[in-house]
């Protein structure tokens, strides 16, 4: 709710605030369920039994499932060997990791971690559809229609299972982190992301999930006292083994394009 109080603040009077068509209220109302109302809740959920390092690299699996949504639905964007290679590569790291959790952390581990990939794999393909069916709207009202649909199966979830919030006991530091998550990690990084759709694909968008992992790990060992299987480990540097052999090749190959495309100056 916060988010959306900000994104409409900086769009009102500068921007259209509705959508223009009533497909175009579909289509923010299931991308929306998906990327708020099914990711963020299994994602924090999830948190609750798995650490915050596992979480950040179970949540890069957003690209390799964008990915094949992507071969899917995007005829300009298809599947390539190398990608298909890393795509395995990464899922092996994470059957080690989720394997690891059922080991270790018990059954509500392994499901939390699933939890986490399923709502990875939600997020993806709402990216994937909205980059498919390009909104004649600004990228604040995007998010902003995006969360609004997306919270009321949680606001209805949340009182009837934990309460009102006006009951919780809200310290200085969990205030602190609703508005670091709703100011920055939720308005400006959406404001950003659904600005960059249009234009840039699917698939490279979404290496933005490799900057998590690593500071996830380094602040949840520093600040959470959080410690690390060996498996766990492993499985970690298969994921981001496979995200990078995913994305190398398509960047040599767009820069040899990129040369071959240039005049022949003699």
């Amino acid at each position: 709710m916060i988010a959306i109080a900000v994104l409409a603040a900086v769009s009102i009077g500068r921007v259209r605030l509705v959508p223009l068509r009533r497909s175009d209220y579909l289509l923010l109302c299931f991308t929306g369920l998906l990327m708020f109302g099914l990711n963020y809740p299994l994602l924090f959920w999830g948190e609750k039994y798995v650490s915050s390092g596992l979480a950040a690299v179970l949540q890069a699996t957003i690209p390799i499932c964008g990915m094949f949504f992507a071969h899917w639905l995007l005829p300009e964007e298809p599947m390539r060997w190398q990608r298909l290679g890393g795509a395995l590569l990464a899922l092996i790291g994470v059957a080690l990791i989720c394997g690891r959790l059922l080991d270790r952390g018990g059954v509500l581990a392994f499901w939390g971690g699933l939890g986490i990939v399923l709502g990875a794999a939600g997020a993806a393909f709402s990216n994937v559809l909205l980059k498919r069916r390009a909104l004649e709207l600004a990228p604040a009202m995007i998010a902003a229609w995006q969360m609004l649909f997306g919270i009321l199966p949680l606001i209805v979830l949340g009182l009837t299972f934990e309460g009102s919030p006006t009951r919780f006991h809200w310290s200085a530091m969990s205030i602190f982190c609703l508005l670091y998550l709703a100011v920055i990690g939720s308005a400006l990084t959406f404001l950003l992301l659904y600005w960059l759709l249009p234009r840039m694909t699917v698939t490279n968008l979404q290496t933005i999930s490799l900057i998590t992992p690593p500071g996830a790990v380094v602040l949840g060992w520093f600040l959470g006292g959080e410690t690390f299987s060996t498996a766990s480990l492993i499985g970690a540097c298969f994921v981001l083994a496979g995200l990078w052999l995913i994305f190398r090749p398509l960047k040599d190959r767009e820069r040899a394009e990129a040369v071959g495309a240039l005049p022949d100056r003699g």
